[in-house]
């Protein structure tokens, strides 16, 4: 082993060890901190109560729901949807339901899009203990939760990367989320309790067929009336409550245009009948 490789080496194990070092820093982050943390940025809590939310109102089990102003409406500009089609952009369901009618709702998203984008390890350790508080106070009932309610974010990783929870050996414990990253949609199709629905978009119609093909939920918006098939698969009422996808597998959920999207032309709304 000559001089260089050896240097090289070296060089190569210190940067292994300073970021191990900083993982582990990472993962002592308190609760305590995190709250503290939190409020330089006016958030409080982070996730909301299912039956104060018109998507989770409907679920029949204690839901909780987590949003955060979509695509880059935060202080960075980072693209917290960064596989939306410009037609997702602009028919974003943030901009349904109370978010599109009380000012108040849609600063808080923000709030909590510009902790994440500026103080993330706090923020997943927050979640991580909201999280894990409130299936505490279930006592063994089924509990689910909704990561991204606007967003589409890979919070079960970061959760085990930076707070060392693992979501998915939780029992009696549900996560569902919408993506329009179809390798998302593949990495957790077989996962126990992590249900993941692929949307369709006026841009993604190749990874929308191969969704199809490999048997994962997607999600399609139509302008009126719902098809009982679509692109070869079964379609149901995913507005009859927000977690349709955990009770069935390799069909489409059909979803009614909501706010803007009742407008959208971009070909992201299926048109049909009255």
């Amino acid at each position: 082993m000559d001089y260089r490789t050896t240097v090289t080496k070296r060089t190569q194990n210190r940067s292994l060890i300073l970021k191990l070092q900083n993982l582990s820093n990472m993962q002592n982050i308190t609760t305590k901190e995190a709250k503290t943390e939190a409020k330089k940025y006016n958030v409080t809590t982070l996730l909301s109560k299912g039956n104060s939310n018109a998507k989770t109102i409907k679920n029949d089990v204690k839901s909780f729901i987590l949003y955060l102003a979509p695509f880059t409406q935060n202080n960075k500009g980072i693209n917290l949807c960064p596989s939306a089609s410009s037609g997702c952009a602009a028919a974003c369901l943030h901009t349904a339901g109370l978010g599109g009618v009380y000012p108040s709702i849609g600063i808080s998203r923000v709030n909590k899009a510009n902790f994440y984008v500026n103080s993330k390890v706090h923020f997943i350790k927050l979640l991580a203990y909201e999280i894990q508080n409130e299936v505490k106070k279930a006592k063994g009932e089924k509990v689910v939760f909704r990561l991204n309610g606007t967003t589409d974010i890979d919070f079960i990783y970061l959760l085990k990367k930076y707070a060392n929870l693992d979501v998915l050996s939780l029992e009696n414990v549900y996560f569902y989320d919408y993506t329009k990253i179809l390798q998302k949609a593949i990495r957790y199709q077989n996962a126990k309790n992590y249900s993941v629905t692929f949307s369709r978009s006026e841009t993604n119609k190749t990874d929308f067929l191969q969704a199809v093909k490999l048997g994962i939920n997607t999600a399609v918006v139509f302008s009126h009336s719902l098809p009982s098939v679509y692109a070869g698969a079964k379609v149901i009422d995913g507005d009859k409550s927000d977690i349709e996808m955990i009770f069935n597998k390799g069909i489409i959920l059909g979803l009614k245009a909501k706010g803007k999207a009742k407008t959208d032309r971009s070909g992201f709304v299926v048109i049909t009948n009255k």
